[in-house]
């Protein structure tokens, strides 16, 4: 079993930026894919970014340019750094672990971009 502790959430004005970490623990054996979701209120979970183990990364249009998915695999950490944020990325963010063919999930956190 995998667990998932997540950081950096908060409250910040348009044009701000935020990192969030998300380090697994547990059996951390042969992580696969990291990634990171969101949700809005009324919307569903939709990607934000992931990164596979060999580095290849995607995102979602609307995040790119300004959102960055990095890993550190030495520590098991997943981080994503986000660039001039904007009202419309406010939700609850999740970090997701694939490992092998289960997904692990965060407690999520919540991400409020004023304007």
């Amino acid at each position: 079993q995998v667990q998932l502790v997540e950081s950096g959430g908060g409250l910040v004005q348009a044009g701000g930026s935020l990192r969030l970490s998300c380090a697994a623990s547990g059996n951390i054996f042969r992580l696969n894919a990291m990634g990171w979701y969101r949700q809005a209120p009324g919307k569903q979970r939709e990607l934000v970014a992931i990164i596979t183990s060999g580095g290849f990364t995607n995102y979602a249009d609307s995040v790119k340019g300004r959102f960055t998915i990095s890993r550190d695999n030495a520590k098991n950490t997943v981080y994503l750094q986000m660039n001039i944020l904007k009202p419309e990325d406010t939700a609850v963010y999740y970090c997701n672990v694939l490992q092998r063919a289960t997904n692990y999930w965060g407690q999520g956190t919540q991400v409020t971009v004023s304007s």
